[in-house]
């Protein structure tokens, strides 16, 4: 076959023939030439997804990929930049070679460093393979816009960069292929790589240090890998280990592959930023890898050796059943909660999430469910999970005090273990949100 294209292109070359055989030979010619690059291209869309970049570089109301997404930092905001293929205000312009050192070492081709709200630090064990791809994908797969890239709104000297030249020496590793020869399953080993990699779990789950370097890049560095985030947004990143109460020890994979797919499952909803994770990420990756992630979580040893099981006790579902609502916050929670979550504590599966064993509402920071409580929370349709649900805020009714009780009562009910909340603790979860009424019916008026 292969002596049979050449000999058939010497002779075209060599004939005398008409344009349109020429044409038609040109359009065979290019189409063999993209089909091996089309599918680059498309493994480097599914690698884009799979590690959602569009989440942090698109705006609201923005075009994907333009850039200009606010993050607010410790010393002041910094804005996500255009990767478009724009020649001008993306990386249009940029090599390979440029594309890769900038998500893998974090540095321009300028030189400049970038700050690590990119996760690079997590993205340095990316193959070489699914980089080429990904640079595929940005520079063929998705379409140029001209957006200029703003400026950081970081005073000096604060704002000078070669201070994170320095942190990048001391704490961003080398750019190294991923070993797997760590996991003794192949699944597990995908796992892996795809939440140390990609996925960059452990920019949000794991907890880091003054200097802001994560505590941990990999379950190999220790137990405070994925042992859960600080507050993000006015939200608190889970914790991903095989913890009883606050983690993933009572979840079976395929709770957490249902999780992953459409952000609910029999323990738990979705909230704040994992929102947009299941949305424009995970929802999209296939079967096989959300197994992968499932089983390597699953492998992760808990972070808290004295963490206690979760046992269900229905001694305040009784107590509610029954009109006693005399406890700290009882009332509140007949009042405003018991119709979705209902008088048990568990809920509706996959509707309204069960509160009895959630490890949201039992962890050690209540901001989470301060927050849902004040702002209320959306949770859109997926593919495999169409509708939507919206958690209304009672911020715009419920007083601190109203809310430090019901977040009490939920914490401390149905076998859970949480500790008190306070109307301090919810008086500083409220500076950080917006907390807004909803209108009101044609008519009616609102009366304090």
């Amino acid at each position: 076959m292969k002596k049979n294209i050449i000999s058939m292109c010497a002779n075209v070359a060599r004939a005398t023939v008409s344009g349109a055989a020429i044409a038609a030979f040109t359009s065979f010619a290019a189409h063999a030439a993209e089909l091996p690059n089309a599918a680059l291209v498309a493994h480097g869309e599914y690698l884009a997804r799979a590690g959602d970049c569009i989440a942090c570089h698109t705006m609201q109301g923005g075009k994907p990929f333009a850039g200009g997404l606010k993050f607010d930092t410790p010393i002041g905001a910094i804005y996500s930049t255009n990767i478009t293929p724009d020649a001008n205000t993306g990386i249009g312009k940029w090599s390979y070679d440029d594309f890769a050192k900038a998500v893998r070492q974090g540095v321009r081709p300028n030189g400049e460093t970038l700050y690590p709200a990119m996760p690079y630090p997590s993205y340095a064990r990316l193959s070489d393979d699914d980089m080429k791809a990904l640079y595929a994908y940005f520079m063929q797969g998705v379409g140029p816009v001209q957006a200029q890239n703003r400026a950081v709104d970081i005073p000096w000297p604060l704002s000078m960069r070669w201070p994170l030249g320095a942190w990048c020496m001391l704490f961003a590793p080398k750019v190294q292929a991923f070993d797997g020869s760590h996991y003794n399953d192949a699944i597990v080993a995908r796992g892996a790589y795809l939440v140390q990699g990609l996925g960059h779990c452990g920019a949000c789950h794991t907890p880091r240090a003054s200097t802001m370097q994560e505590l941990a890049l990999t379950d190999l560095e220790g137990d405070d890998f994925l042992a859960g985030g600080g507050p993000i947004d006015g939200w608190v990143p889970s914790n991903l280990r095989g913890n009883p109460r606050t983690g993933l020890g009572s979840w079976s994979e395929d709770d957490i592959v249902q999780f992953l797919k459409s952000g609910r499952n029999l323990h738990t909803a979705a909230f704040g930023g994992m929102t947009d994770v299941v949305q424009h990420s995970m929802q999209h990756m296939n079967d096989a890898d959300l197994l992968a992630i499932a089983r390597y979580l699953k492998t992760l040893p808990t972070s808290d050796p004295k963490e206690t099981p979760y046992a269900y006790d229905a001694a305040a579902a009784n107590k509610l059943q029954s009109g006693d609502a005399s406890a700290r916050g009882a009332a509140v929670y007949r009042d405003n909660c018991m119709a979705c979550h209902r008088s048990d504590g568990r809920g509706y599966t996959r509707v309204f999430p069960a509160l009895g064993g959630n490890p949201v509402v039992q962890g050690k920071d209540p901001t989470s469910l301060i927050h849902v409580l004040l702002a209320g929370s959306a949770l859109e349709g997926t593919k495999s999970a169409p509708s939507s649900f919206t958690m209304p805020p009672f911020g715009w009714r419920l007083s601190d005090q109203e809310v430090a009780d019901v977040s009490t009562f939920v914490r401390a009910s149905w076998g859970n273990a949480g500790a008190p909340v306070s109307a301090e603790d919810v008086a500083k979860v409220r500076k950080t949100v917006t907390v807004s009424t909803p209108a009101s019916p044609p008519g009616a008026t609102l009366k304090r």
